[in-house]
């Protein structure tokens, strides 16, 4: 089944040229079915690209997904054109009153502030809190795992030696946990922050399960034992490129930044990398909308 997009989004004709089954809104009402509306609250400064990526992932599932996407008031993004954002974009104060089948929070590059050094921490604090009666199940990715972690389960994030950065080997913890259906014993996740969450603290929390981690990146998926909350320390949903163009980044910005690990062919940055995860990332958000949002979720909120 399509994912519902509007029209003119700049992502649909990426989309298009990949073959993902997408449809707008003239015919999605022609359809006598109920699909599954998803709200993503995109904090990425790049907005577009982080559109196309998460776009990519939910329009591969035989279920119809309507996707509106959340700004925040409270912080103006600068990497982003305001006519982007006023056309395709809402805000919390416009859609609190309705209810949504899943909801995605993307990461954000303000991991290294204490969270209420974050300018809109204030007003995620408020959707996280309206998540709980008004989403049937939140996918948190990265910086957004790492809130949702110390918001509702009062674990916090601590900063790294260096930053992690590279594709690493996970493990999963719970074979029997309908997120994992379908996964190779060991797999592949790319990894990007500086900050870190503890295994320990994770596994003493009774509503929480820790559901896959890797030796050098520590976890990588934690989900609530409710269903309710999703948490995703990686980047499953990113695209070969996406850590070259970092890297690429922060070297021309003069950090001190490392090759990513595993990554590069023999390391070497002149090699396109090669993509171990694309699978897995297909599969972990058709599990993720299968399972915990159109299994869970009601056909009718009222």
């Amino acid at each position: 089944m399509p994912i519902n997009i509007p029209k003119l989004l700049p992502a649909r004709e990426i989309l298009e040229q990949e073959n993902i089954f997408i449809m707008d809104d003239e015919r999605a009402v022609c359809q006598d079915i109920r699909p599954l509306n998803i709200l993503i609250l995109n904090l990425m400064p790049e907005k577009e690209k982080a559109e196309t990526q998460l776009l990519r992932l939910l329009g591969n599932s035989p279920l119809q997904v309507n996707v509106r996407f959340l700004k925040t008031n409270s912080y103006e993004a600068t990497n982003t054109s305001k006519q982007h954002l006023e056309q395709f974009y809402t805000t919390f104060s416009e859609i609190k009153n309705q209810k949504f089948d899943g909801m995605i929070i993307t990461g954000a590059p303000v991991e290294l502030l204490d969270f209420d050094e974050v300018k809109y921490w204030n007003e995620l604090t408020q959707i996280m809190e309206w998540t709980k009666q008004n989403v049937t199940s939140t996918l948190h990715i990265c910086w957004g795992a790492q809130a949702a972690l110390s918001f509702h389960y009062g674990i916090g994030k601590y900063e790294l030696p260096r930053k992690c950065s590279g594709i690493y080997a996970h493990q999963i913890s719970d074979y029997n946990d309908n997120l994992l259906r379908g996964f190779d014993d060991h797999f592949y996740a790319p990894h990007s922050r500086y900050t870190d969450v503890s295994i320990g603290e994770i596994e003493a929390n009774s509503k929480l399960k820790l559901l896959a981690a890797s030796e050098e990146a520590g976890a990588l998926l934690i989900a609530s034992t409710d269903r309710r909350h999703v948490m995703i320390t990686g980047h499953l949903e990113y695209e070969s490129e996406s850590l070259a163009q970092e890297y690429i980044r922060d070297k021309n910005k003069g950090l001190e930044i490392h090759v990513p690990v595993n990554y590069f062919p023999n390391n070497d940055p002149s090699r396109p990398p090669v993509n171990r995860w694309r699978a897995h990332g297909h599969l972990f958000f058709s599990n993720w909308l299968n399972y915990y949002v159109y299994q869970e979720t009601p056909f009718n909120w009222d």
